[in-house]
């Protein structure tokens, strides 16, 4: 699902969404899409940021049955026709979206069309200030607190705070040295109340060092001991950082979900640097990964030169654990986190066919690697992307490319047709994971990235759905293409299926130079299938020029078949059959004759 969509009504509320589009991303949606009120109740549902060029009315009826907690409420916006003035809806200050809170999103919106930005929520407008969206490196602990603490506040209560945080010292609120309200900022565990607002710092880097296969409960248990210890807050911590060779721990992964941060890696030069800093340098450890130290190097090269380590070096019996600590929140990191290599079928290429993990993968990616003529099928949603494109026959370069991507430490989608493991790309990715490096693997970086794969809708069942339901029973899919496999082992395969009876989908059927094969199979399948065996030809399905056409087994002709098409050949008890509306369809039954039999016998 898009990060943002927007909602077009008309030529000039679609001219206003396009150029918000330059800005943030995101996919337009018009009512050529569909129920305009459905697609906004779904977004929402999606938690979707939605920028409405249309009435506030339009956009709250369509999400009204879906409004519950506004805190997981994304932003909804609403901007008039003329793009003249920007209403912030819902959302104000949630922080779910990527790109912000509605507040955030509407004062951007205004800058880039140079209009009215309306904002409505208590604490803006009479304060300048939205106190449950804190700037980033901060958060509120008690939320809980806030609603009331705000009703106190505009009931003329003064409120005491550091004039140290800027975030405060800018805003309109009524400050006073004694005061009725105050405002905490510190990373310690601080109980709150609705007279006092705590804000934590994420001012903390927890440094990881393990055995291959430690458990997260073991390294949370080791950190939660270490926060403890020190009573402070783990909503602190800003991140979790290790050695790289450790970047595919599962253990260190889920520990840093446990606290809801991300894990970053160092290499072992980077964690070396931090030599000289060290209270406890191993030469071992030297010997083992090239640094003196990993949990304590890693903290360390996260928080940067100003910091300190507050928790040297612990153990337990499988990690280690390290502390340290800056005196300003940390937003950024010079590590690099996990690669992510996400294996994407976008199906036969209708925007509708493709899933909508696929979608989200397609977003997430910064990097696309495909053959150019799927990335050229996404049209729009490529834009934004770093494109590498590659051509026909260059299939393991592609992929070996996209892994090497990924082992940088980047989100990079591989982009097949159809189902990325039928036919495609996903098979090679793993093959080469599995490769030795010296033996034409790919190189321990690009091995230690994390693979997602995101199911297509391949060929066959596209076009099965076209036609009807010739897969209704058993069925198999054969390639006849030889590059990869030997001519004799495809014989074998088709004389099985063919004496098996299954529905058989001959992928890549032909090539300009490979010619023989299709009609071998042909000779074959027409001494166990009867001549009338129905046979479907579809080419581009879910696309332009899509054709789908229907022919008797003793009647196919191979020049009526290109390397686009599909040629799926029906088994002994596939039918074809015309209905009033003068179109055919093609079923393979699958036995409830049968069993319609039986019931009339027991009936009799």
């Amino acid at each position: 699902m898009p990060a943002i969509a927007y909602i077009a009504l008309s030529p000039n509320g679609l001219n206003i969404a396009a150029k918000l589009q330059k800005h943030f991303g995101g996919e337009i949606m018009t009512k050529s899409d569909g129920n305009i009120k459905q697609i906004i109740g779904r977004l929402f549902a999606q938690k979707t940021a939605i920028i409405g060029i249309c009435s506030a009315g339009i956009l709250i009826r369509s999400v009204a049955g879906e409004l519950g907690d506004k805190t997981d409420e994304p932003p909804v916006i609403a901007i008039d026709e003329l793009g003249q003035n920007i209403v912030a809806l819902l959302g104000g200050h949630s922080q779910i979206s990527a790109l912000g809170s509605a507040v955030e999103i509407t004062q951007k919106c205004a800058q880039i069309l140079g209009a009215n930005a309306i904002i409505t929520t208590a604490g803006d407008v009479s304060f300048g200030i939205a106190l449950d969206n804190p700037p980033a490196g901060y958060i509120l602990v008690n939320k809980s607190d806030y609603k009331k603490f705000m009703s106190n506040l505009l009931q003329q209560q003064t409120v005491s705070y550091s004039p140290d945080f800027d975030w405060l010292a800018k805003s309109k609120l009524p400050h006073a040295a004694a005061a009725q309200l105050q405002i905490t900022v510190s990373n310690q565990m601080i109980e709150g109340s609705e007279q006092q607002l705590i804000y934590c710092p994420q001012n903390i880097v927890v440094g990881i060092g393990c055995a291959r296969g430690a458990k997260a409960s073991e390294i949370i248990e080791l950190i939660d001991k270490q926060l403890g210890a020190h009573k402070l807050n783990p909503q602190a911590i800003a991140y979790i950082a290790s050695i790289d060779v450790k970047s595919d721990e599962a253990g260190i992964h889920e520990a840093a979900k446990h606290y809801n941060v991300k894990a970053v890696f160092y290499s072992a030069e980077d964690l070396e640097a931090q030599a000289a800093r060290l209270v406890n340098p191993s030469d071992y450890v030297f010997n083992e990964v090239g640094c003196h130290g990993v949990a304590e190097g890693a903290a360390l090269a996260a928080t940067g030169a100003d910091s300190q380590l507050i928790c040297p070096k612990v153990k337990s019996a499988n990690a280690t654990c390290a502390l340290a600590q800056t005196t300003k929140p940390i937003t950024t990191s010079k590590g690099k986190p996990q690669g992510q290599l996400y294996i994407v079928g976008m199906g036969p290429g209708q925007d509708s066919w493709r899933v909508p993990e696929a979608t989200a993968m397609l977003e997430a990616a910064q990097d696309w690697v495909g053959y150019g003529l799927y990335i050229d099928l996404l049209g729009d949603m490529g834009v934004g992307k770093t494109q590498h494109e590659f051509a026909l026959g260059e299939e393991e370069k592609r992929v070996r490319h996209a892994l090497e991507l990924a082992g940088q430490g980047k989100q990079v989608a591989l982009i097949c047709s159809g189902d990325a493991g039928i036919y495609a790309m996903a098979a090679l990715v793993y093959e080469l994971l599995d490769l030795a490096s010296n033996k034409g693997g790919v190189t321990d970086a690009a091995k230690r990235v994390e693979v997602q794969m995101a199911p297509g809708i391949s060929a066959l069942q596209g076009a099965a759905a076209r036609v009807g339901a010739p897969l209704g029973h058993d069925f198999c899919t054969i390639s006849l293409s030889d590059l990869l496999t030997p001519w004799e082992a495809i014989k074998t395969r088709i004389h099985a299926a063919a004496e098996a009876d299954f529905v058989i989908s001959f992928y890549n059927p032909v090539s300009k130079k490979r010619r023989t094969q299709l009609a071998y199979a042909k000779q074959v399948l027409l001494n166990h299938r009867p001549a009338d065996c129905p046979v479907i030809l579809a080419s581009n399905i879910g696309r332009a020029h899509e054709n789908i056409r229907y022919v008797n087994l003793a009647d196919l002709n191979i020049d009526d078949v290109d390397m686009l098409t599909l040629v799926m050949v029906g088994s002994s008890n596939s039918r074809k059959f015309m209905r009033g509306n003068g179109h055919e369809y093609v079923y393979t039954p699958r036995g409830y004759a049968k069993k319609r039999r039986l019931n009339i016998i027991e009936k009799d």
